[in-house]
């Protein structure tokens, strides 16, 4: 579908300008931008709550749980 559009010049130009950085058109990246913005709207406003261990337990004595390679090797002799 065509349709005219009444862009801010400096808008026009930095959008033509990216387009033809990214090997596009300019309809394909004013299209792009439309998706974003009504898919935005359409997420859930309140934020997914993260299910969170409160069990007992913990790290074994002695080991290090700011260390990602005590952490990997523990794993590794676990198995």
């Amino acid at each position: 579908m065509k349709t005219t559009l009444d862009l801010n010049d400096a808008l026009l130009t930095e959008a033509k300008a990216m387009a033809a950085h990214q090997r596009t058109t300019l309809t394909r990246l004013i299209e792009e931008g439309l998706q974003l913005r009504l898919r935005k709207q359409r997420m859930p406003a309140r934020p997914v709550r993260l299910p969170v261990y409160r069990g007992k337990g913990g790290l074994m004595p002695g080991l290090d749980g700011l260390s990602n390679k005590a952490l990997l090797d523990a794993a590794d002799h676990d198995s």
